[in-house]
């Protein structure tokens, strides 16, 4: 009996594939059959030095390229992904298994960030004073740091990459990145895209693998700056173990979303949208919806029209055209969720486990659980699945006062006819990110992504503004041209 021959995904490192010292694989299925369909390298400590190096060695010129020829290198970067839209979100459903349609809004998301990286010659020109002192003038620019990384999360393969290297590279930097083993194909397609816009080998690289890879680029004393978008346990230890490393860091964690429903809400939008929210890729999302906190009289209604929408999903294999929801990523994820759904915890409305759809895939229906209170584990727990719970309270301060005692604030919304209670809201919540009557309030690409508390370790939000601030660091010049030598004094300097 013959065995098939599985490919082997490679690392992409100095603008070539390769297999580098790497000797270890790991599986990368398709979740809506369960099967094996290739495999992936795990890199060793020796592929990330090789990578940073190439990266170090490519920094040199990079750097040193003027601001236009970057911003036509993203110009052109941004064409070919809209060229490529279709390609790219069958690889992710492929891989991840969400819906082709979820999978192409990643796409257009992830290039909104490359968009705003085209203009990168005004966003990073300096500040300039004449005469603050006589015949003295101060200036300001910004320099990138050198070599950047990244270490992503399956959920979204392609576009928590695009919040990082497109901005670091647009403002001079070299990339090494890290992405989740589950669904890697998408991270070497993108590396092939680079190379096509004209970006030089080396700029951008690609290394697979689990720990033993996060670890060398944490400790790396040539890597400057980390980016990581995952759970809220990692993102704390990347950030403690790399700082420890004089490294820049920011590393966004997990979330537990809620979304307040007042009575004067228009209910059958606010289900609509909690369903989209709550279910859509499987509830595999870092700024879904996971509890629905019910105000007052909109709690039964709102229960009813929220378990209708349930069950009427259509769920498959994410590549079908009428699949509405995909599977999960992993049979264990599956486990851990099923495990959730099975505790007895609040009311089972509708009960995922029920699902019955022919083969081996990663599947988990969508699930509706009421009457949850905040000592339960299916509310105190980042499930990522497709969970929904419902909190029953009497007031909108009582909503504002259980989700500020939340541990994560991640992204927040209210659905709501009252102009007074969503000033009253978003003035009120300990949230980063808020959506009034948007249930998934992520903001644009000229705006910075990132939430407070447990939701984020470091001083920086994720691309936008504070994204160029991130990538690179200041400096300030004060600057005399005089005619003639000048006596110096000893004196602190003032101005004059």
């Amino acid at each position: 009996m013959s065995t098939v021959q599985l490919e082997t995904i490679d690392h992409q490192i100095g603008g070539r594939a390769t297999h580098g010292a790497s000797t270890r694989t790991a599986p990368v299925y398709d979740p809506a059959t369960g099967h094996e369909q290739r495999r992936v390298l795990l890199g060793e400590a020796e592929d990330v030095d090789a990578a940073v190096q190439a990266a170090k060695a490519a920094f040199e010129s990079w750097s040193d390229t003027s601001v236009t020829r970057r911003a036509r290198v993203m110009f052109a970067f941004r064409e070919l992904i809209v060229q490529h839209t279709d390609e790219l979100a069958r690889i992710i459903s492929a891989e991840h298994g969400k819906t082709f349609d979820d999978a192409k809004g990643e796409v257009i998301r992830g290039m909104e960030v490359v968009e705003f990286a085209c203009g990168v010659a005004e966003l990073t020109k300096g500040e300039f004073s004449d005469q603050v002192s006589t015949d003295v003038d101060l200036h300001s620019f910004r320099q990138p740091l050198g070599v950047c990384a990244g270490i992503t999360p399956f959920n979204f393969p392609i576009m928590v990459p695009l919040w990082m290297h497109p901005m670091a590279i647009a403002t001079g930097n070299t990339f090494v990145l890290k992405p989740s083993e589950r669904d890697p194909s998408v991270s070497n397609f993108i590396a092939d895209l680079y190379k096509q816009a004209g970006l030089p080998d080396g700029v951008f690289n690609v290394v697979h693998g689990d720990k033993v890879a996060v670890d060398a680029l944490l400790d790396h004393p040539d890597v400057a700056a980390i980016s990581f978008v995952g759970s809220t346990p990692i993102a704390k230890y990347i950030h403690e173990r790399a700082s420890a490393a004089g490294k820049r860091v920011q590393a966004l964690g997990g979330a537990k979303n809620h979304a307040i429903v007042m009575p004067d809400a228009d209910l059958d939008f606010a289900a609509n949208h909690l369903t989209a929210a709550g279910f859509g890729s499987a509830g595999q999302r870092c700024m879904a919806i996971s509890v629905a906190v019910a105000v007052g009289d909109a709690a039964d209604e709102l229960v009813e029209k929220l378990r209708a929408k349930a069950v009427a999903i259509k769920v498959g294999p994410g590549l079908e055209p009428d699949s509405e929801m995909g599977p999960v990523v992993t049979g264990a994820a599956r486990d851990r969720i099923v495990d959730y759904i099975g505790r007895g915890e609040g009311d089972v409305v509708v009960d995922g486990r029920e699902l019955d759809i022919e083969g081996e895939g990663f599947w988990v229906g969508p699930t509706l659980i009421d009457n949850v209170t905040t000592d339960m584990s299916v509310y105190t727990d980042e499930i990522f699945g497709p969970v929904l719970g419902v909190v029953r309270v009497d007031t909108l301060d009582e909503a504002i006062d259980l989700i500020n005692r939340n541990t994560y604030a991640n992204g927040v919304a209210i659905f709501t006819a009252s102009g007074q209670a969503a000033r009253t809201f978003q003035r009120k919540i300990q949230v980063g990110m808020i959506g009034v009557n948007v249930p998934i309030p992520v903001p644009m690409a000229f705006y910075s992504f990132g939430g407070w508390k447990q939701s984020l370790f470091g001083d920086h939000h994720i691309h936008g503004p504070e994204g160029i601030k991130f990538y690179t660091r200041a400096k300030v010049v004060t600057t005399r041209w005089p005619e003639s030598l000048d006596a110096a004094h000893m004196h602190f300097p003032t101005a004059t």
